[in-house]
């Protein structure tokens, strides 16, 4: 049977720890990787063990550990994740448009097709109702209302009780 890789962490527990705190969870797994193997206090400790300790997949421990033994602590400390961020389907300016027409009592929307048929006229985008509902629980906050169901009973009039 092979040997695990060995790699020696130059950090100290403590540092790593502070590290992690400041960094998302991203970043903690990696880190929590290099505090498993600084406590273990081995030489070496397999890439299985360090999964059982961590919960990590073993394959992102092995690229990991190659990564950190190659470069150093920094590449770890970035993720490489950018972007991948939809732009907004309004612009600053028609947001505070929306925003005015909503907090105003007097302008008489009654609900979300209404919104959009506004939106469609007054901004000539054409935004999908579901766009428009989904963005304005978002950013301002509002539920579409549904009418509960009315009993198929005949009302009871007054007199019997």
């Amino acid at each position: 049977m092979a040997l695990p890789f060995q790699i020696t962490v130059k950090e100290s527990v403590l540092e790593l720890r502070k590290l992690q705190r400041s960094n998302g969870a991203l970043i903690g797994k990696r880190l929590l990787m290099l505090i498993e193997i600084k406590r273990s206090g081995k030489m070496g400790i397999s890439k299985r063990e360090l999964s059982l300790i961590t919960g990590i997949n073993h394959n992102s421990i092995v690229k990991w550990r190659k990564l950190y033994n190659l470069s150093g602590i920094e590449p770890l400390l970035k993720h490489g994740r950018v972007g991948g961020y939809k732009k907004s389907i309004f612009i600053k300016e028609e947001h505070d448009k929306i925003a005015i027409k909503l907090n105003d009592p007097k302008n008489g929307i009654k609900g979300y097709k209404e919104l959009l048929e506004w939106v469609n006229k007054e901004f000539s985008k054409d935004i999908k109702y579901i766009s428009l509902v989904k963005y304005g629980q978002r950013h301002f906050g509002n539920k579409i209302k549904v009418a509960r169901k009315s009993s198929k009973k005949e009302p009871r009039s007054a007199d019997h009780f």
